[in-house]
């Protein structure tokens, strides 16, 4: 158990680091530059340095890395050593100016043009709020990475800056509703990771995993997840060896990893993490990904993070838990026994609520990714309509504020096992609703449209966001006279129709959404294009999030990186189909025209066999057509040099199409063939293989 307890959190150069290595003046003294959001100086910085690389070098380490997030969505790093020669000697360098400053290549990382080939300079930039590691022998020092001319070029950046604008007018509304004391406001995030394993013999041997991180072709297997045997089932050896080690690896990097389980699909586990400081969540959560996937490979096994990977059973999302905590230690989304007389529990109900109604394209536009087209809107994630689930009671507190009248007691039931030896509990007032893509859940909203490969920065950028601006609304009508309860009535009245407990899967809620008047935007095409609404993305603007160039970046990046996607899905699917599935096709279908002859020679009546190689021949020539087509579809889209936005739309409306032809026509042929001719791993061996 000590050494459980010891071993957490050793590879982070962390508080409990610092206290013991810095001298205490300086110790002091960084932290009070965090706590006032002040600059650290050149002194500081420099023994932190010092510091720093003493631990990591007794840590094995040899090099340090910047560690950042470009706009791919995934992480970045280069590698240089502490080693400096001195004439025949060495030594071993790290200065504070090391430490805060870094220069990699910004033209080669996506820019939306705000970075061309000649105009390479980029800066990283030490992110102090969130420690360093050491890991395979380098000190990584997480970073911010921006252009020479001072935009963002990551994720990270607007997400700090989304943390102080919702900070700054998040205090100003608590003074304004009497909460003494508060001089910060932080959000905390706990997120989900979903994810597929399967055995690394077979993913050799699929292309198409190895190119694009999913299936493009298989016939769903015999056996899917309708018995709902693989969740929360006994684990398998293997997964349970990879999941002990992924564990023992997380704790040691101060990564909070609580529970794991398997998921609904075969092959596919989730794992959570406890809440953090949001901006500490997004590092571990990508350093959590690229564990994962690391690990993996020593078990003989490879983690999936595709939202979609199999087609045909559940994908895998990341759900996203978003609470906000003053620095005097109040939750404001908790609504405590009486939530009716709490009241900035209220006021950040009602901007949640409104928040979510009047922006959420922005959320719409958080989860937008190739890869959570497949899935958003199926039986195992949320619609792509956004609305909020509050549940029972909280709907009978907005009731009351709304038709300000007294508020109906919700007596709480007790829950009967009906077994004599069993004791009884107090249920909860409501229950859960696992279609709501935005669902309070007892002192935090969980997000759960996040796709499981993409970042938690940028959802969290938008809540935040979207919090920060409608408190800053809320305070500027109570500054102007009115009191706090008659805002919270406005807001909520206002922006009701956000709010839906019902099945999020329906036709009918669509019907009733349309009526609504929420937006629907199917596919990343229709959701990137709020970006283009001056009305959507003001907020990031007013609120100094990003600026009218880093959004126009964002745009084309969005757009450019939806093409790219589905050009190289829809080229590996090509080659699979021309240079694996059709010939072994031509070639089992030569088997059956040999062994009808062969009966024919020896006078045994072949008839059955010849409707055999009549329908696989027209199944084969449909498979020829539609490889044609795709081929077609693919040049046209790709030698389209216009609008981006028409582009992405080309590739949606004529290439997605044409791949899903192909697609059900191989799948169908693969029902047809013997699976000695069969060139590529099944369903079977993919979800069933370990």
């Amino acid at each position: 158990m000590n050494d459980l307890l010891n071993q957490y959190g050793c590879y982070t150069f962390n508080d409990e680091v610092m206290r013991e290595r810095l001298p205490k003046s300086t110790y002091k003294a960084f932290h009070e530059a965090l706590e006032k959001g002040e600059p650290l100086s050149k002194e500081i910085a420099a023994a932190i340095a010092n510091a720093m690389k003493i631990w990591a070098i007794e840590k094995g380490a040899t090099h340090f890395t910047h560690w950042f997030t470009p706009l791919t969505g995934l992480s970045a790093e280069k590698h240089d050593a502490f080693l400096e020669p001195d004439g025949d000697r060495a030594v071993l360098e790290f200065s504070g100016k090391l430490l805060r400053k870094g220069e990699p290549d910004a033209s080669s990382f996506p820019s939306g043009g705000i970075r061309s080939t000649f105009e390479a300079r980029g800066y990283t930039s030490w992110d102090c709020t969130s420690s360093a590691f050491v890991k395979d022998g380098s000190l990584y020092i997480p970073t911010l990475f921006c252009s020479y001319t001072g935009e963002a070029l990551d994720n990270k950046t607007p997400l700090l800056k989304s943390c102080d604008a919702l900070s700054k007018e998040a205090v100003r509304l608590c003074k304004l509703l009497g909460m003494e004391g508060v001089t910060k406001v932080t959000s905390y995030v706990g997120s989900e990771q979903e994810y597929f394993l399967v055995a690394d013999e077979y993913y050799q041997k699929r292309i198409d995993l190895k190119l694009t991180g999913r299936t493009l072709f298989g016939a769903n297997a015999p056996k899917g997840q309708e018995l709902d045997d693989h969740y929360f089932g006994s684990l398998k050896r293997k997964v349970a060896a990879f999941m002990k080690e992924l564990d023992q690896e997380l704790w040691k990097f101060g990564i909070p990893s609580k529970t794991k389980h398997n998921e609904a699909a075969p092959a596919q586990h989730e794992l959570a993490c406890v809440y953090r400081e949001v901006n500490i969540t997004a590092d571990n959560n990508q350093l959590l990904m690229q564990l994962m996937q690391d690990i993996a490979k020593k078990h003989g096994l490879r983690c999936l993070l595709h939202e979609k990977p199999f087609s045909g059973i559940n994908g895998s999302g990341k759900h996203n838990n978003w609470s906000v905590v003053t620095n005097t230690g109040v939750n404001l989304f908790l609504p405590g026994r009486e939530a009716i007389k709490n009241l900035p529990f209220l006021a950040a109900l009602a901007c949640v609520v409104k928040g979510v109604d009047e922006y959420a394209d922005l959320l719409r536009l958080s989860t937008a990714c190739v890869g959570n087209d497949h899935r958003l809107g199926g039986h195992e994630a949320p619609p792509a309509i956004v609305s909020m689930f509050l549940g029972n009671e909280l709907d009978a507190v907005i009731e009351s504020i709304v038709e300000d009248k007294a508020l109906q007691d919700l007596q709480r039931k007790r829950f009967l096992t009906g077994v004599s030896v069993i004791p009884d509990f107090a249920m909860d007032n409501t229950d859960r609703n696992r279609t709501s893509p935005f669902a309070f859940t007892g002192n935090k909203f969980e997000f759960r449209g996040l796709g499981s490969s993409q970042s938690i920065a940028g959802v969290n950028t938008t809540l935040n966001s979207i919090l920060a601006i409608e408190m800053r609304k809320m305070a500027d009508e109570i500054e102007s006279g009115k009191t706090p309860i008659e805002v919270i009535r406005s807001f909520l009245k206002d922006h009701q129709r956000i709010i839906f407990s019902g099945d999020g899967y329906s036709t009918k809620w669509e019907e009733e959404a349309e009526r609504r008047g929420l937006p629907h935007r199917k596919n990343s095409v229709d959701a990137i294009a709020c970006l283009r609404d001056p009305k959507m993305y003001g907020l990031f603007i007013d609120l100094g999030v990003y600026s009218q160039t880093e959004i126009d970046a964002r745009y084309d990046i969005k757009l450019e990186n939806y093409c790219k996607c589905i050009k190289l899905e829809a080229s590996t699917a090509l080659k699979m189909a021309r240079n694996e599935i059709y010939p072994a096709c031509i070639k089992y279908l030569n088997q059956l025209a040999g062994t009808a002859d062969n009966l024919e020679d020896v006078g045994v009546d072949y008839e059955f066999l010849k409707d055999d190689i009549k329908d696989l021949a027209a199944l084969l020539k449909k498979i020829k057509k539609a490889i044609v087509q795709l081929d077609n579809a693919i040049n046209k889209a790709h030698a389209y040099n216009g609008d981006p936005f028409k582009k992405a739309v080309l590739y949606r409306d004529k290439v997605v199409v044409a791949m899903d032809r192909l697609r059900k026509l191989v799948d169908e042929a693969e029902t047809m063939v013997d699976e000695a001719y069969w060139p590529i791993p099944t369903y079977i061996d993919l979800l069933f293989g370990i």
